[in-house]
């Protein structure tokens, strides 16, 4: 389990295909930190650590993955959003995120307002996914706030703080996100909706 507070900056160093999984080598400042089995959010992906030469450590997507993220676009340099797994003796900063993305969304509109900056994001609602004003969000890993919330669509407000120091810097308008709708959300919505089949 994941808060959606983003400890660090990733960078890609190599990519690797075997079969249909990718082999990620990233590059990160906490690597010392991690260990081989470890639970780590990739722009809000949930991967696992299988190996750790020196700063760098891998990680492996499968086919799955690829095809549900915005992982299969990623390119040596890419700098993504890190953060290790919720100490359960930890403060809880965020909200509850599983690090198991729902769909893709895309960036609409970037608006500079007042030193902070408005990100306006659609998403296929066809997917049965939602947001409620106010309510929790999570884009590329980091935990955020819904506001102008629609079928399809909603805006977050970035300060400056997350802006340098999670990927929304580099964001620019088309680029897909990772999206993980708020998990208390998706419960009541399942059970009110029911299944479909």
């Amino acid at each position: 389990m994941f808060t959606g507070i983003i400890e660090t900056l990733g960078e890609v160093r190599a990519i690797r295909k075997e079969g249909t999984n990718v082999h990620f080598d990233i590059y990160s400042p906490i690597t010392q930190e991690l260990k081989i089995d470890q639970s780590v959010a990739h722009n809000g992906v949930c991967l696992t650590v299988i190996n750790i030469q020196s700063d760098i450590f891998t990680v492996t997507a499968i086919d799955e993955t690829l095809s549900k993220t915005n992982l299969g676009s990623w390119e040596v340099g890419k700098k993504i959003n890190l953060e290790r797994c919720m100490p359960a003796n930890g403060r809880f900063d965020g909200h509850i995120v599983q690090g198991h993305v729902d769909q893709l969304g895309k960036v609409e509109g970037i608006a500079e307002k007042d030193g902070s900056w408005i990100f306006d994001f659609v998403y296929d609602p066809e997917k049965g996914n939602l947001t409620v004003e106010k309510g929790s969000i999570t884009i590329n890993g980091t935990s955020l706030t819904c506001f102008n919330s629609k079928k399809g669509g909603f805006s977050v407000a970035i300060i400056p703080y997350t802006y340098e120091h999670t990927n929304f810097h580099q964001l620019k308008v088309g680029d897909e996100v990772n999206l993980e709708f708020d998990i208390v959300g998706k419960y009541i919505q399942r059970m009110t909706k029911g299944y479909e089949f």
